[in-house]
């Protein structure tokens, strides 16, 4: 009887030790959670007070200037739906960021990869316009998909086989495709009527009403791509944690050598996170022209290659981390044209603000990995 309340004693203490370790690393994880949601902010804040000496050395009042651009996002119907239109490239260019980083991959290519895809989506669309709508926009969609896809499986083809930097090659991706465009649309895809008129400009013709996006909010451009980008989120968000393929893709970014020893095939998943992230800005250019532009023209994909590098990683490359970072991303977009036009300063000034934001964010990343690390080191010494 002594020996069974002995057992009966470890076990009691073991379900203890088991208990605390669990309540630890619950508040383990809220810790974290704090340092990866704190530490970027304050890198904007930073990246704002810094701004806000470049307002003062113009002469211009940085309160009323940030007034206005947060009245200019989110203080009315039209510039809460503008932000919400700028949100829908930028959180699906960063879904692609997110799979591509998983897999310790950079893609830069997002430029391209929306070209691509909306090249092929415009081909299709002014080819098929007589399809239904139940057919042709889904066709279109996926054919975006396959576009983008197809110029992200070029880099990640050649960093699989030759191991060539990914870096390198989507950067140069991006230019064949822009040259590609400007071929085309001053070519085999220009507006008939433009050169009719005389204008030759450098555009598609409208797409067929068949092909066009539905607006959500009437006499605005806040269309259903909206829904299309936020149904994505979830979809990748169970792709990289709920799958094989997508704990893969996360197992290589975290540790490429116990993956080659785990059986896992390195380049091979690499390829695939880089297909996967063309796939997506694909989507975007398809979504862009479709729901915003009504045609392919130069100048379309306004920078958002770049700037989804920066939400993604606002979001802590997280699909559903994504979508608040790149709605804050949308509304900065917005809010700094409505302050230029309320504190007459020069656009220069604005885009230096802008840069200045991706700066401080993008060092944010670094200064969260490393305190979290620390504190992670610290609580092992601990225990």
């Amino acid at each position: 009887m002594a020996y069974c309340g002995c057992m009966g004693d470890n076990a009691s203490v073991g379900s203890k030790i088991a208990i605390s370790k669990g309540v630890n690393r619950h508040r383990h994880d809220w810790r974290e959670l704090g340092i990866r949601v704190l530490v970027p902010a304050a890198g904007v804040i930073a990246a704002l007070l810094v701004s806000a000496l470049f307002l003062i050395l113009l002469r211009a009042n940085p309160i009323a200037a940030y007034a206005a651009m947060v009245r200019g996002a989110v203080g009315s119907t039209f510039g809460l739906t503008q932000t919400l239109v700028k949100m829908t490239p930028l959180l699906l260019v960063g879904l692609g960021i997110c799979i591509a980083f998983r897999a310790k991959c950079i893609n830069i290519g997002g430029r391209g990869q929306m070209i691509a895809g909306a090249l092929l989506t415009a081909s299709f669309a002014l080819r098929f316009g007589h399809l239904p709508p139940v057919v042709l926009l889904p066709m279109m969609i996926v054919l975006g998909f396959v576009g983008g896809a197809v110029w992200g499986f070029v880099p990640g083809f050649l960093k699989a086989r030759f191991a060539v930097n990914e870096i390198l090659t989507t950067i140069m991706m991006n230019s064949i495709a822009l040259q590609l465009m400007n071929m085309l649309l001053q070519g085999a895809l220009m507006d008939p009527a433009g050169i009719e008129a005389g204008t030759f400009l450098a555009q598609s013709a409208r797409l067929p009403d068949a092909g066009r996006l539905a607006r959500i909010v009437p006499r605005t451009l806040l269309h259903s791509g909206l829904f299309i980008a936020l149904v994505m989120a979830v979809v990748v968000y169970v792709f990289l944690w709920r799958t094989t393929l997508g704990y893969r893709i996360r197992a290589v970014g975290l540790n490429p050598q116990a993956s080659r020893y785990a059986g896992i095939k390195v380049p091979a998943y690499q390829a695939l996170s880089l297909t996967l992230a063309g796939g997506l800005a694909g989507i975007a250019g398809a979504v862009e022209i479709m729901g915003v532009h009504y045609r392919l023209l130069e100048g379309f994909t306004s920078g958002y290659g770049f700037t989804g590098i920066v939400a993604a990683l606002l979001g802590w490359l997280h699909p559903l981390g994504l979508i608040p970072a790149s709605l804050f991303f949308g509304g900065l977009l917005i809010g700094a044209d409505t302050m230029q036009r309320a504190v007459q300063v020069p656009s220069a000034l604005v885009n230096a603000i802008l840069g200045l934001v991706v700066l401080f964010v993008s060092a944010s990343t670094v200064w969260t990995q490393r305190l979290i690390q620390r504190f992670r080191s610290q609580e092992t010494a601990h225990e």
